[in-house]
């Protein structure tokens, strides 16, 4: 499956969870719900996964990705009235972290979103 196939398919199971639990839930309802929408049509899941960030054989900092998907996609999941760019800034520290080139940010709140994310960007010009 490529990519594009991919993230379709992902948006699929998310949208599936929205359709059957409304906003006004925590995050790891959703999570959860997504998790096994997720397993139940194949995709290999790893929940809260443990990332960390090197510099010079060191520990810098310290994150956990909601979800990866075939150790190629991370998702991060929220729960708020509306996604603000602070939200899609750490997906994307996420992606720089572990290399994964593909990341979605999904908001089960009140405004639901679902923003695809690479990690082939650049900060200056």
């Amino acid at each position: 499956m490529d990519t594009k196939q991919l993230i379709e398919e992902i948006y699929a199971a998310a949208y599936e969870v929205r359709q059957h639990l409304y906003a006004g839930y925590l995050e790891s309802v959703y999570q959860n719900a997504l998790i096994i929408e997720l397993r139940n049509r194949g995709f290999m899941v790893a929940a809260e996964v443990p990332i960390t960030v090197q510099y010079k054989g060191h520990t810098v900092g310290t994150f956990r990705a909601d979800i990866i998907v075939n150790n190629e996609v991370i998702l991060e999941l929220k729960s708020v009235r509306e996604l603000q760019p602070i939200h899609e800034a750490q997906l994307v520290n996420y992606l720089l972290a572990t290399g994964i080139n593909h990341g979605v940010v999904i908001n089960y709140g009140d405004n639901y979103a679902f923003r695809y994310k690479t990690r082939d960007y650049r900060r200056f010009s």
